[in-house]
């Protein structure tokens, strides 16, 4: 019965993640956007101004689904507020389970596995979404909202999506984390971090068509341990604990 007509969904929620739904959901044709819920004004620029906007639990529309796009050690007592019986509500988290939400409507998950800022661009198609329901038609319900957006689509349980969420971690924020690093030591001797992107991109590109292990390069897959000490001469402090990690865990994954 899901498959038909548009589907009516509401959105809670004003940061990163709900500025990018919003956009996404203004786009479709096939979605009907009928509110978003906001506590406050912030990031109000970044939303489409057409869709109304309220400030209060008690005047939300009857929607099919109700997408809560917040803080995640926030949406457990959020939800509580949601006193209504109809309707599926999911949340956005990674780290989440399904039960975290506490409320008396039918329950999800609709997790877009990306980074999201507020001033980048991104093109949803190609974002892949975790989703998760109780109710079989509660699937057939989120899954057509996940393919309305994109064309990576899973239905991933709690505990994959957990793992998922880690493995997300080490790939991107860990990842900028040594960006960030490699900029301190670019400009603390005035030079451009703009030198290292050439090669910042050729390393996301080969990965495209080789593993992880295949593509890795440098002194310590080499264990050139000449290079690493006079590297490790070099560095600060917590560079240097952070260098020695990292080159262990390349020694010992190329053995």
């Amino acid at each position: 019965m899901y498959l038909s007509f548009m589907i009516k969904v509401i959105l809670l929620g004003s940061g990163n993640v709900a500025v990018h739904l919003a956009k996404a959901f203004v786009k479709n044709k096939n979605i009907d956007f009928i509110q978003r819920f906001g506590r406050s004004n912030s990031n109000v620029n970044f939303f489409d101004k057409t869709i109304p906007v309220i400030h209060k639990i008690s005047e939300l529309k009857p929607a099919d689904v109700y997408l809560i796009a917040i803080f995640d050690d926030a949406i457990s007592d959020f939800s509580k507020q949601l006193k209504f019986n109809q309707g599926l509500v999911v949340h956005t988290s990674g780290n989440k389970s399904l039960n975290t939400l506490q409320c008396n409507a039918n329950k999800g998950v609709f997790y877009p596995l990306q980074t999201f800022s507020k001033e980048q661009k991104v093109d949803f198609k190609k974002i892949p979404i975790a989703f998760e329901t109780e109710q079989e038609n509660d699937f057939i319900l989120l899954e057509k909202l996940a393919k309305l957006l994109s064309n990576e689509t899973y239905n991933i349980d709690t505990e994959q999506r957990k793992k998922l969420h880690i493995a997300a971690v080490f790939a991107n924020n860990f990842t900028n984390q040594m960006y960030k690093i490699a900029k301190d030591i670019c400009e603390e001797h005035y030079f451009s971090f703009d030198i290292l992107k050439p090669l910042i991109q050729e390393t996301a590109n080969k990965l495209l068509t080789l593993s992880p292990e295949k593509s890795q390069t440098g002194p310590a897959k080499r264990s050139d341990e000449k290079v690493i000490e006079n590297h490790l001469q070099q560095l600060s402090k917590n560079q240097k604990e952070i260098y020695k990690l990292l080159t262990k865990s390349i020694i010992d994954t190329h053995k």
